[in-house]
């Protein structure tokens, strides 16, 4: 396989709205954390401590998502600056290592993906439990 200057390069794009959607996960998990937060303060219902405990392992994978992210970036950039000083071969192995490493970040993401819909799932058995309330009357 025969690397060139542009091949790390046609990688900064994705890389960029990668880190960018896990930013705005993340945004989103600050989000729901302070919501509830006020909620279990209002009530402390024990279902919000299952809801509590799912971001809580949410946010570890967002940062584990977001560390193996930046560190594919830093050193695709590296593998570009070892191209530009003649060391092929080490840019070739710091380039392979950056792909390795997006790829785990994107492994993250989908495990924190699961994660998010037991969430869901959470919340759906919360509504489920309210209508048959509602029904009960």
């Amino acid at each position: 396989m025969e690397l060139t200057l542009t091949t790390p390069a046609l990688l900064f794009p994705a890389i960029a709205l990668l880190l960018l959607a896990y930013t705005n996960r993340f945004l989103a998990l600050a989000s729901l954390i302070r919501n509830l937060k006020s909620q279990y303060k209002e009530n402390r219902n024990p279902k919000l401590i299952k809801q509590i405990d799912n971001i809580r392992r949410r946010i570890f994978q967002v940062r584990n998502m977001q560390a193996c992210g930046i560190l594919g970036f830093l050193i695709c950039v590296l593998s570009m600056w070892l191209m530009y000083n003649g060391q092929e071969k080490a840019a070739e192995y710091a380039f392979g290592a950056s792909l390795v490493l997006l790829m785990l970040s994107l492994l993250i993401s989908f495990r924190e993906i699961q994660i998010s819909v037991k969430a869901l799932e959470i919340d759906l058995e919360d509504l489920e439990e309210l209508i048959r309330n509602d029904e009960a009357l």
